[in-house]
This record gives structure tokens, sequence and C-alpha cells, in this order.
């Protein structure tokens, strides 16, 4: 048997150090077996789902060093890779289903279903939804049917009784049937859920082994299930420990940066990043801390990944960062990682029409377009002394505008700057008045090049790294003023 082991992110925002995380997992798996590591894109969230997610994170894993034996940019005998190109595949896999008996159509509106999970709600009940909950007369099934009614196609699971899942790292896991909803395999669009897609694809694709993270151990009795109505072999499946915060919460882009940018835009090394990545809850025969990924490779045994949480540290991170700086990089090397990093034709061609306009000598280039060359401006409460807006306006703005700017999906600044108009509405801010605080988040100055171009130019993760870098400087929000300020935003949302 060839080992065959895949990464399957969604195109729908930032490439997260969580999925760089799981994938050099799968990576370290394969090789070591002599197998395959596949990319395949799963981009079946219509509205999310973006080129420009999806380029960002093939440019993020290759950055890294990770590269895939088959995906959607290098082809591959089981493709194609984009699960939005594979929708007949699904489509049909749902109809036998249904033939079988193991799936039904469900024609029940969203009204219809929060009115039963209120009342299994009251009752004291488990919320999962079973088909016998969910089943109309026969009367109204046909009514519905012929008027044509939108519906989903559901499996069925048992009512009762436990499932177990034989882990690689947990071994037996047992998950009670009756927390297991009747789970929706393909939706009104006719396009797949995600466990439906997953199930289809692991099997085309000949997978043999899953590594992913344990958030989805709740899922895998739906997975198991689908394989046995299906008649096919499941692969082994493997569920990680999930990055933490120091505070040991889950890894979350509220407090600690996740998205891979912004680690490289913050000037860190590839191989840094990568090697702490490999430290996360597992460890070199030696227990040695820094180490290549080729060492990574060939010295991986999954037996030695350890199941307590792996805590992302930023400061050691950092440090380790400075480690190979200083250890693997001659002034040569040096200057070839600063030219990589942001002083590349590419980069500095963006910033040059903000920055030419505005100088007269060469020597005010430095001072004017500094920000665009840095990581998180040195600011501090005084830096705001001259926007007039009260402390608690000033952290609602702020706040507000990080919310608002986690929701853009495509990173430009025309819709940028559509959100600032929404917030500077709301606020009855003239946007000067409102892009005065913005501007010395952004650009450390209260006078630099524009702030809605520096912005689009810094990307996403920066930017609101930036905000959040700010909101902390003016000494950061209350849990009472975080709830006041999600009622109000919940209504401008």
């Amino acid at each position: 048997m060839t080992v065959r082991t895949r990464i399957a992110p969604s195109p729908t925002g930032d490439p997260h150090v969580g999925t760089a995380y799981i994938a050099l997992f799968n990576l370290c798996f394969a090789r070591q077996h002599g197998g395959q590591f596949i990319l395949r894109i799963e981009d079946t969230d219509r509205e999310r789902s973006t080129p420009e997610s999806e380029q960002m994170i093939l440019d993020s894993m290759r950055w890294l060093g990770l590269e895939w034996d088959e995906g959607p940019d290098v082809g591959g005998p089981h493709g194609p890779y984009r699960q939005s190109e594979r929708g007949d595949i699904y489509g049909e896999y749902a109809r036998q289903l249904i033939e079988a008996g193991h799936a039904f159509k469900c024609f029940r509106t969203s009204e219809e279903l929060d009115e039963l999970r209120e009342a299994r709600k009251a009752a004291g009940m488990h919320l999962a939804l079973k088909p016998a909950d969910l089943a109309l007369s026969a009367e109204e099934q046909t009514r519905r049917e012929k008027e044509a009614w939108p519906y989903v196609v559901r499996m069925k699971v048992p009512a009762t009784g436990r499932c177990v899942i034989d882990d690689m790292l947990r071994g037996a896991i047992e998950v009670d049937w009756a927390q297991v909803d009747a789970q929706i395999l393909l939706k009104s669009d006719g396009m797949p859920t995600y466990h439906l897609a997953n199930v289809v694809d692991d099997h085309l694709m000949g997978i043999t082994h899953v590594l992913r993270g344990e958030e989805w151990i709740n899922s895998a009795p739906k997975h198991q299930l689908l394989y046995e109505y299906l008649g096919w072999e499941m692969p082994q499946l493997c569920h990680m420990p999930l990055l933490r915060n120091p505070d040991k919460s889950k890894l979350s882009k509220r407090k600690n940066p996740t998205s891979i940018n912004y680690y490289r835009r913050m000037g860190y090394l590839p191989q840094a990043v990568i090697n702490y990545l490999g430290r996360m809850g597992w460890s070199m025969p030696d227990e040695r801390e820094k180490f290549s990924l080729d060492e990574m490779m060939s010295h991986f045994d999954v037996q030695r990944v350890s199941l307590g949480g792996p805590v992302f540290d930023l400061e050691k991170l950092t440090w380790l960062n400075g480690v190979y700086i200083r250890e693997d990089l001659d002034d040569k090397a040096f200057l070839k990682a600063l030219r990589e990093w942001a002083f590349n034709e590419e980069y500095v061609s963006r910033i040059l029409p903000q920055v030419r306009p505005r100088v007269e000598t060469l020597s005010q280039v430095v001072p004017l377009a500094g920000h665009f060359f840095s990581g998180l401006p040195a600011i501090d409460e005084e830096s705001f002394d001259e926007v007039k807006l009260s402390r608690e306006d000033l952290l609602r703005l702020l706040q507000f505008l990080v919310w608002r700017f986690e929701g853009v999906p495509a990173w430009r600044k025309e819709t940028l700057l559509e959100e600032v108009k929404t917030l500077s509405g709301h606020f009855d801010l003239k946007m000067k008045a409102f892009l005065a605080p913005v501007f010395i988040a952004i650009t450390g100055s209260s006078s630099s090049t524009s702030v809605m171009d520096a912005m689009a130019i810094l990307g996403s993760d920066m930017t609101r790294a930036r905000l959040r870098h700010a909101i902390e400087v003016l000494g950061g929000i209350s849990k009472k003023q975080v709830k006041r300020f999600e009622k109000e935003y919940r209504e401008i949302a």
C-alpha cells in the first residue's frame, strides 16, 4: 500500500498557521513512509471562497517549503483538485445514498428547524435532530416535493448506542449517537457539505491516512457511517492536538496573529516558522530545539506527538527566528533574506507611487515610507492626544474596524473604503475625522502616505494586527466594554 495523505484548506481568508501545522505533519508522515502528499481545495462555500485566497494558500505553503505531489496547480491523476469542479460527482453519490435508504430529502424550512431545536432544548434533550424529528407526513412530503420546495439531502444516523472510532494517537474514541445529528450532505444549491465531499474525495483520491485537528473528532462518526453506507474502507484517522494561545484557549485571530502572511510580513524566516510548527506537540528523538524540514521528515514518528495542547508562543517563535538569523545567515544570506522579505521589486513597486509625489529628496523616503518596512508601529497613548474622540469612542472605532475587516472577502482598497464609509456614517464622523486614529494605528504617524493605500498594501492580517496593537496601547477593552460593543456592532452588521 502506498501511503497517501492530504491537506484540504478552504480558500475563505488569510492562510492560517493551523493549516500549515496540519500540512506539515501530513507531509512528514507521507515522506516517512515513502508516500505522497496531496493538496486539495475545499471551496464549496461559494459566498466566501475566492481565487485570491486560494493563491495565498499556495504561495504561503510554498514559502514554508511544503511541497505537494498532486494539487490544483500541479495536476495529478485524481483531479480535479477543487471541490467546486467536482459537483456532479457528489450529486451522484447523494442519489445513491437516497436510493439505498441511507439518506433522505429534507424540505424543512429554517423556521421549522429553529422551532424543533427550541422544543428539544426546552425539554432538556440533545439538540441533535434525527430523521424521526425531521420527518413530515407522507402527504406533506409529497406536496412540498410536487411544489418544488427547496430541500437538502441529509444522512440517516442511529438514534441510540455508541460509535467507536479508532484513532492512531488516542486509541478507541467513543461518541454517543444521540449527540450526532442527521447531517446535511447536499445543500439546497446542489453543493456538498464538507462531510460528503471529504469522504467522497478521500476515497476517490486514494487517501490512506487522515491527520487532522481534534476539532473533527465529533464529526468522525458521520464520516465512518458514510464509509459504511458507501461500502468503502475508511482511511486511518489521526486527530492532532489543537494549537493553543498562551492562556490555553484555542488559537484564534482575536488573541494572536494567525495568518502565515503576517509572519512573512513581519520578517520571520520560513525555516524558523516551519521549525517552530514542528515543535508543536512533537519532538526530535534527541530533543533538540532547532532542526530543518528535511531533518524532521527523516526522523518523523507520529507516535512522538503529544496530546497536550501545544502552545503557540510568539516570544518563543521570535527567539527561534533570531537564532536562525544569527547562526544560519552570513552577510550575503542576510542581504538576500532582506531583499526577499520587503526590498524586492514587486513589493517596492507598489509603494513607490505612494512616496514619489510626496518627496523632494531621497532622504525623505525612509521617514515617509518606514511603516511599509516595519512590524508594529512604536506608538503610545500620547500618540492619540490630538484625536478629538473620547477614549471609549476611540476604542469602539478601532474595534469595530477590526471586526468589519475580518469579514472582507477580497482585500482591495475599494472594498476597504466601503467598509470605512459604513462605519464613519455610523459614528457620524467625516472621513478625515474617522481616519485620524486609523492613520496613527497603521502608520505610526499623523502624517504619511495614504492610510487606505497603506492598508491595501500591508494586507489584511498586518492591518488588523496594527489596529489591535493600537487598542492594547490605549489600555485594551474590558469584558463589559466588549459586550456593549458587540451588541452595538450587531445592529450595524
